[in-house]
């Protein structure tokens, strides 16, 4: 299928592409595929038993990536899909991910993602998933991520998820399971305006003996926005976590940040903070005297916090 000028917006803004990949991929579009490609090491299959697709790295595979676009352009569409990422073992890769919705109806466009990924023994994933929306339409842009993911002893995952303006209500899932000397980092980084609404549950279970897990969140909260963020690392066994999550609120916005950590083993190492603040006004000055708007000066304070 031919690629429009909307399609390549949005490719654009969820996976940084300006045309269709050379590499591993598969573009989705309204419930239905535009272009897919595997390689040697890197297998994309369309599951048999529901909407979805099995993406298969081969143990040892090395420095490539795969890109799994999902676009929603149809007017008042939604959609549903079910991914299983099977990282092989001693392999190290990267994953672009992402959802982007156009909507100029009245009619609310959806997209719910459940994504099951087994990084295993020893293997190494950078996942990245970028959510957007646009369109004139009055109609809600609702995308509502799952993400479960296993990581075998000696593996690590960094993910790296994003939502900036453009989705009008979502609701992320993230639970994690860590074995021994498992790693996993999470970076969310999120920005609401307007009436939008934002839900984070992120779950991560120390199951093994020296794992470790490091989980950062940074918002922005602006106009009549609403956001949750409830982060949680349980310990198990002798492991480490860190938790931190902080917020710029503004307008009327309201945000709720509810770090959690239990541990149950005496060697546990566990620790969380949370901050919910203003701009402060002597960086708005500072940027102001450099001849800035006030305006202008917000959007550098904004845009240097979420980086």
């Amino acid at each position: 299928m031919k690629l429009t000028a909307i399609d390549k917006k949005l490719l654009e803004e969820v996976a940084d592409l300006h045309t269709v990949p050379q590499g591993a991929h598969n573009i989705r579009r309204d419930g239905g595929g535009v272009s897919r490609r595997s390689t040697d090491n890197i297998e994309i299959k369309t599951k048999e038993d529901k909407p979805g697709i099995d993406i298969i790295v081969k143990p040892g595979t090395i420095n490539e990536s795969v890109h799994i676009p999902v676009l929603v352009t149809k007017d008042g569409f939604k959609d549903m899909v079910y991914n299983t990422f099977e990282i092989g073992e001693g392999s190290d890769v990267l994953i672009v991910a992402g959802c982007g919705i156009h909507n100029a109806s009245e009619e609310e466009s959806r997209h719910d993602g459940v994504h099951n990924i087994f990084v295993r023994k020893g293997a190494r994933l950078r996942y990245v998933e970028k959510h957007y929306g646009q369109g004139e339409g009055s109609g809600e842009r609702v995308l509502n991520p799952q993400t479960i993911i296993e990581i075998e002893e000696g593996g690590s995952a960094e993910l790296e998820l994003v939502q900036i303006r453009g989705v009008d209500s979502t609701e992320r899932v993230t639970e994690a399971n860590l074995q021994k000397n498992a790693k996993l980092i999470i970076t969310e980084r999120l920005l609401t305006h307007k009436k939008q609404q934002a839900r984070s549950d992120i779950i991560v279970n120390l199951r093994g003996a020296e794992a470790f897990t490091q989980i950062k969140s940074r918002s922005v909260a602006q106009e009549e926005s609403e956001q949750v963020f409830y982060p949680r690392v349980i310990a198990y066994e002798k492991s480490r976590g860190y938790v931190e999550c902080d917020s710029i609120i503004m307008g009327q916005a309201k945000v709720r940040s509810v770090p959690e950590i239990a541990a149950y083993h005496p060697e546990a190492e566990l620790t969380h903070e949370a901050a919910i603040g203003k701009i402060a006004g002597e960086q708005l000055l500072k940027l102001m005297t450099l001849g800035l708007s006030e305006d202008e000066a917000v959007d550098k304070i904004l845009e240097g916090f979420l980086r």
